[in-house]
């Protein structure tokens, strides 16, 4: 699907404040109503938005401390059930490299943690690190830019001899 610019504007307005009217957002992306329903509607069946959420701070429901925990290779469908299973587990990825998994999990204290980890820790072996602070999270996302076709031959201007 092709993202012009009245649908970049209206992923932006989407991402930062899901919850907008539709007759509010074509106001905002200077569309009518029925417009930017329709290309809202266009826009989900594409798979381009793919749900709407609400973002929920998890020190407010009691989990202390946010970590990220790096798995080493291990076998793929133990550890999706495992991810299935754990509910701390926030995000799951799939990675490669020296690890087979990044995840991000919440848990209410030091304890719980090392509870966490026994049940990850017991398929391979594991490094974990405590977010301290969060410089960004959910930050939008606009379609890519054009980039240069890299391969392809560069041509460089000549340099003149004085």
């Amino acid at each position: 699907m092709e993202i012009d610019r009245f649908d970049a504007e209206i992923l932006a307005q989407l991402q930062d404040e899901a919850r907008l009217s539709m007759a509010e957002l074509g106001r905002r992306v200077r569309l009518s109503q029925p417009a930017v329903t329709e290309r809202v509607r266009k826009l989900e069946q594409a798979g381009v938005i793919t749900g709407y959420h609400a973002r929920v701070d998890p020190g407010k429901l009691g989990y202390g401390i946010r970590a990220i925990v790096r798995i080493g290779i291990c076998d793929y469908s133990g550890m999706i059930k495992r991810i299935d299973r754990l509910p701390e587990i926030r995000t799951a990825y799939n990675v490669t490299g020296e690890d087979s998994w990044i995840m991000e999990i919440a848990v209410r204290d030091v304890q719980h943690l090392d509870l966490v980890l026994q049940q990850l820790s017991d398929l391979t072996k594991t490094a974990t690190a405590v977010i301290l602070r969060v410089a960004r999270e959910h930050a939008p996302l606009s379609a890519p830019r054009d980039l240069p076709d890299m391969s392809k031959p560069r041509v460089l201007a000549s340099r003149r001899k004085s």
